[in-house]
């Protein structure tokens, strides 16, 4: 009789760390589900949204005549579709700062631009090469490898003008690297 007390007493107490223990774990379960929960944006991001981000472009300063960066401010979704071409448009239109010169020459026209196994193909229009010295000619390509190459995709550039590669442009480039 003693031993059956013993023995309901032992079960009734594994029973009861038992319950204990389930309890708990189940409280666990539950804290952890609800610290990954999917995460709901208070505010949908649509087409309309007044996205902005900062994109660095090199420009030649006035006063030192060495490359220099200019953070310009632009809406995200331009960015979207053609990330490559609106940073290249963004340096023939020239700098904000009334301190730097725009030095891709007027009226070129960026033909296209397409990225291929991390190199940059540039078509330009032939004012491209409407520059004033060799100097200046190397700043330029300077300009565009220095803002294209911060984009992480981009490692090598070639340069055509009118669907035709230029190898001039392209040797200044390797020479430069």
């Amino acid at each position: 009789m003693k031993n059956k007390k013993r023995v309901i007493t032992i079960i009734v107490f594994i029973l009861i760390i038992l319950g204990v223990y389930f309890l708990f774990k189940n409280i666990e379960i539950k804290k952890v589900e609800d610290e990954y929960q999917d995460y709901i944006p208070e505010q949908e991001i649509i087409e309309e949204s007044n996205t902005q981000t900062k994109i660095i472009l090199y420009f030649e300063n006035k006063e030192t005549g060495e490359l220099e960066t200019e953070t310009q401010i632009v809406d995200a979704k331009t960015l979207l579709n053609e990330p490559y071409k609106e940073m290249i448009n963004l340096l023939i239109k020239g700098p904000q700062s009334s301190n730097l010169n725009k030095l891709i020459p007027d009226g070129t026209i960026l033909n296209d631009i397409k990225v291929e196994n991390g190199c940059a193909n540039i078509n330009f229009s032939k004012e491209f090469l409407n520059f004033e010295s060799d100097e200046k000619k190397l700043k330029i390509i300077n300009s565009i490898v220095n803002t294209l190459t911060n984009l992480k995709e981009i490692n090598s550039i070639t340069f055509s003008i009118n669907g035709e590669k230029n190898e001039k442009l392209s040797e200044i480039y390797l020479k430069n690297i």
